[in-house]
Parts: structure tokens; sequence; C-alpha cells
């Protein structure tokens, strides 16, 4: 098992602890693999090298679709695992990754800019895309744009950064994720209320807020950063229970995404939801790049936002979609269809990013 190492040790990351991740997904989640810059020299070593760590956690999401399509396992297992993930695996490995938060290189905040900044870019263009290609209505176009951004970062780009990337990136990743849902359901929800009554609602806003910060996810990377930023060692028993937690979330993780999407439907609105695939995979990862170079970002943050900005549509577009009851159908099948797309985009983009 690879032990979890200071921030200056990642530079110079053992290769004998790299080849046992990217062997077992268990040595993986409790190792680190350093920074993108100390793969091979040639580009498509680099993907190979990537597609390689990458691999075993796709096959874990293929492993759940199939335990819930295939081998008929009841959804109430899925709601179950699920509810572990979000309340305490993934929590856990957060809180423990940010105690360290004193001793993790400090992340640029402009970041923040590049990322989101490509949110409101995509998110105009979908809603630009959804009314010229698609004629849809004012409701519709905000769902249809929002597929375009709100990517699933929890499940899936928590374990990509932590395999990929190596724990250094996980401060650029939780800042994202405090953010995310809190900005990306403003957007949409302020874009609806705008198409349907002219006006904001104040009151979804700050049950959104709400919402956001009582979420044991971003909790526990508060606390954690707070935790960290005293610079207090965790005592020996709450860390290795901690370690032992964390170095399950990333199978169960992956585990419960796939059962979750085996419950979605893939043949409604193909148009619909190829387009909404090609805005999530290639457009925003592209614009969040071109952002990051012209802010002239380090290297880690790029890496780590576009890779971020690459990953499959997140099951909250289809929370939307049946909230303000449009899309539902499309938008279900683009959470499978982008999730089997990324297992080669996103280790591309991964590459691509490493020689930028």
């Amino acid at each position: 098992m690879c032990h979890k190492t200071r921030a200056h040790e990642q530079v110079t990351g053992s290769y004998k602890c790299r080849a046992a991740l990217a062997m077992s997904l268990s040595a993986a989640s409790a190792g680190t693999l350093g920074r993108m810059q100390d793969f091979a020299p040639e580009p498509m070593q680099s993907f190979e090298h990537i597609v390689s760590l990458t691999a075993p956690l796709f096959v874990l999401v293929l492993l759940g679709y199939g335990l819930t399509r295939w081998a008929g396992w009841p959804k109430a297992v899925s709601d179950a695992l699920t509810r572990f993930v979000f309340a305490v695996a993934i929590p856990a490995l957060l809180f423990r990754l940010m105690s360290d938060f004193s001793r993790l290189p400090r992340v640029d905040p402009r970041l923040l800019i590049a990322y989101f900044g490509s949110c409101l870019i995509v998110f105009a263009l979908g809603r630009f895309v959804a009314h010229r290609v698609f004629r849809m209505d004012g409701v519709s176009q905000s769902v249809f744009a929002l597929g375009g951004i709100f990517a699933n970062i929890v499940l899936l780009g928590v374990p990509l950064a932590k395999i990929t990337l190596g724990e250094s990136s996980i401060p650029v990743v939780s800042l994202v994720v405090v953010f995310n849902s809190l900005t990306l359901w403003t957007l949409a929800t302020v874009s609806v209320e705008w198409a349907r009554h002219r006006k904001m609602s104040w009151s979804g806003y700050f049950r959104a807020a709400k919402a956001v910060l009582t979420n044991p996810v971003v909790a526990s990377i508060l606390i954690g950063a707070a935790w960290g930023t005293a610079a207090l060692p965790l005592p020996t028993i709450v860390d290795g229970t901690l370690e032992l937690i964390s170095q399950a979330a990333i199978p169960l993780s992956l585990i419960a995404l796939g059962m979750g999407l085996a419950e979605y439907p893939i043949r409604e609105g193909w148009r619909i939801s190829t387009t909404m695939c090609a805005l999530k995979l290639l457009v925003q990862p592209t614009v969040v790049y071109l952002l990051a170079r012209w802010l002239a970002l380090p290297p880690l943050e790029t890496q780590a936002i576009v890779m971020l900005a690459s990953l499959p549509v997140g099951a909250n577009v289809y929370l939307m979609s049946r909230q303000f009851n449009t899309l539902g159908g499309p938008v279900a099948a683009s959470l499978v269809m982008s999730t089997a797309l990324a297992a080669a985009t996103t280790p591309m983009i991964l590459a691509l990013t490493a020689r930028g």
C-alpha cells in the first residue's frame, strides 16, 4: 500500500507506487501519482499511460452498470450505496486530504474565473444552439445548456484527479466543488425563472445556498480545510479510520455511479443527447483551456480544471429536467452516453494538456 505523502514528495513520487496504482485500484486510492509533467516525453506514451490509469475506473463504472442492468440488483441497493458514498465515504476522503491543507501547494484562485467563466460562455452557447437548432422554449433551453456545463465532479472527478494528478490536485478540485453546485444551480434557476416570469426568484437562490452548505461533501471540504489551516494533527485512531474509509471511497463511488446510470434510458432524443455530449466533452474543456492559458494559470491548476470540464454530464442535470418537466429522456440518455464517451475523451484531453 502506498502511504500518504506530503506535497513536496509528490514531485519525485515513487514509480513503483505508480505501477501498483495502475494495476490495483485499492492501491491507487491510497497512493499519490504526482504531477502530469512526470509522464513519458512522447504524447502517445502519455496517452497510453493515462489510459492505463483511468481504465480501471471506467471498468468499475461498467461493473456497477452491469450489476443493475443485467444482474438485476434492485434499485434499493443502488440508493443505499449512493447514500453511503455521498454521506460517508467521499466526505471522509476529502476531509482527510484537506486536513493536510497547510502542507499542500497553494492554488491560484483565478482558476475559478477560468472554470466558471467557461460555464457562462458554454451556457450561452447551449441556449443559442437549443433555440436555433432545436427550436426549444426558454425553460428547455436552460436545461439543455446546463447539460453542457454541469459535470459529474464528485463521483468521477475526485477519483480521476487523485489517480492521475495526485493529492496536490485535491485543493483545486475541492475549490471547484464548493462553488459548483451553488453557482450552476443558481445560473440555471435564474435562467428558467427569467424565461417563465421575467424575474428572478431569491427564495430559490437561498434554498440552493442552504442545500449546498449543508451538503456532506461541501461541509467535509470546508471543515477539513479549516483543520488543515490550523495545522492540527489528526489523532492516530481517527486518521487510521478515515484512511480505511477513504480506500473504499473511490471504488464504491464508481460502482454507485454505474448502478445509477443503469436506471436511465438511452434511446430517446438522440440528436439532442449527442449535441449535449459534444458541448460537455469537447466544447467546455476547450473553452476552459483557452481561458486558463489566457490567465497564465500554473500547469497543475490548468490540467485539473480542464480535466473537470471534460467529465460527463452530472446527474443533477436530470434532477433539473425532472423539476421543470422538460427533456427528461434526452438528458437521461446524455448521462449514459457521455460517461461511455468520456472513457476515451478524458484520457485524451489529459494527455494533450500534459504536453501544453
